[in-house]
């Protein structure tokens, strides 16, 4: 038995599969899907990376290592993909940046592909402005619930967010205590409108969620609520 620290590089075995999306509006956009091993995933997460134009993509930090680590710590299978004009190693996805617009077709995909797949307990993960997207579009979507990772709430408005009043949908968010655009004492006057919003202030955190502890914090409060039994991660994973 071999024992592997869970340390910032660590890629755990894992199915990958590259994928292709397809939009509504004939977009083609590139992807991945990481699995379990054995059988079927607990739950799926569908990632929404940062701001494109600021250099986000399906290969932002959080979300890489979330493909990296939860399928084999959590059973948690993750689908990363580049929205509408973005580029990463993977390839680029067709179109251009649609600053929030009609990147609702690329998140109509994603849940429709994981649907399409038979995958059940589908969360859609936001990460800045993948947060936006995730509160414009996802309140209709047949998904478990949306886990907000730095939402700067710039694109959503009030009445995007009041849809989610009421919602057997699960909010969760996580606020660094230093973010750049919303902070934990703004955060619950904005997100006061949706009662049952879970906001997570995290102490010491920033917006970019630098360093191995600030991943390892994401990564744990995602498994808290995707699949609670397998919170806190372990610090280490045995193979044979």
């Amino acid at each position: 038995m071999t024992q592997i620290e869970i340390r910032s590089s660590v890629e755990l075995p894992s199915q990958r599969e590259e994928i292709e999306l397809v939009t509504s509006d004939g977009l083609r956009l590139v992807g991945e899907y990481a699995a379990p091993l054995d059988g079927e995933p607990a739950a799926t997460l569908i990632t929404l990376h940062p701001l494109p134009t600021h250099g986000g993509f399906m290969d932002s930090h959080i979300l890489r290592k979330a493909a990296n680590r939860l399928p084999a710590l959590a059973g948690i299978s993750v689908l990363r993909f580049n929205t509408r004009g973005t580029q990463s190693p993977r390839g680029t996805s067709d179109g251009s940046f649609g600053d929030g617009v009609t990147e609702r077709a690329d998140v109509e995909a994603a849940v429709e592909w994981a649907q399409h797949r038979g995958l059940k307990n589908l969360w859609l993960v936001g990460w800045s402005f993948g947060t936006e997207l995730a509160l414009k579009y996802g309140h209709d979507k047949d998904i478990v619930g949306v886990i907000l990772l730095s939402p700067p709430l710039h694109r959503t408005t009030e009445a995007e967010l009041a849809m989610w009043a009421g919602s057997s949908k699960r909010v969760v968010a996580l606020i660094p205590e230093h973010d750049d655009y919303l902070q934990p004492d703004e955060a619950k006057r904005r997100f006061a409108t949706i009662a049952h919003a879970e906001l997570l202030p995290v102490d010491g955190a920033k917006h970019l969620w630098v360093g191995e502890t600030a991943t390892k914090t994401v990564l744990n409060e995602i498994v808290r609520a995707v699949r609670p039994e397998r919170y806190p991660l372990p610090e280490v994973f045995e193979t044979s």
